[in-house]
């Protein structure tokens, strides 16, 4: 009896699954009409000037950050559904996830370029008046200690 409810409970895991999905499709749909409002602004601005330039060029690198967490939402949502509920789901063998270790990997690989992308946002953007050093330390620091899992983790 207590067997049976706990083999049926992992349908709750479709919670997740559906929530995690419904995210990323938010945060795809949303940043897209973002995109098209900026490229549809930035074709009234005049004159157009490398300041301009520079913005717009900060705004891109914001929309690839908001797209690389959708995407995590994604392979979050897929990788819960796949260890939970059908383990025979195709997948490319890039996003196979055997455990929840494989998705945890998954995660922190995702992690680790979300984190390049806001350093590049910062860089892009610096004028002078931030410690953009102190900043990027850290995120190097985090990013050292995330491969270094990466790497221990591979290894066994």
């Amino acid at each position: 009896m207590v067997g049976r409810a706990l083999q049926w409970s992992r349908w709750f895991v479709l919670i997740a699954v559906v929530c995690a999905l419904a995210g990323s499709i938010a945060l795809l749909v949303y940043e897209a009409i973002v995109i098209v409002g900026d490229v549809a602004a930035t074709l009234h601005m005049r004159p157009v000037t490398p300041k301009l330039a520079k913005t717009v060029a900060v705004g891109l690198i914001e929309a690839l950050d908001v797209f690389l967490i959708a995407i995590v939402a994604q392979v979050i949502s897929l990788g819960l559904y796949v260890l939970f509920i059908d383990e025979t789901m195709p997948l490319p063998r890039w996003l196979r996830i055997g455990d929840l270790d494989d998705l945890k990997s998954h995660l922190v690989s995702s992690v680790i370029a979300v984190l390049a992308v806001l350093f590049m946002r910062e860089a892009v953007a610096w004028d002078g008046s931030r410690d953009l050093l102190g900043f990027g330390a850290a995120l190097a620091l985090v990013i050292a200690a995330l491969s270094l899992y990466l790497a221990v983790k591979g290894k066994h």
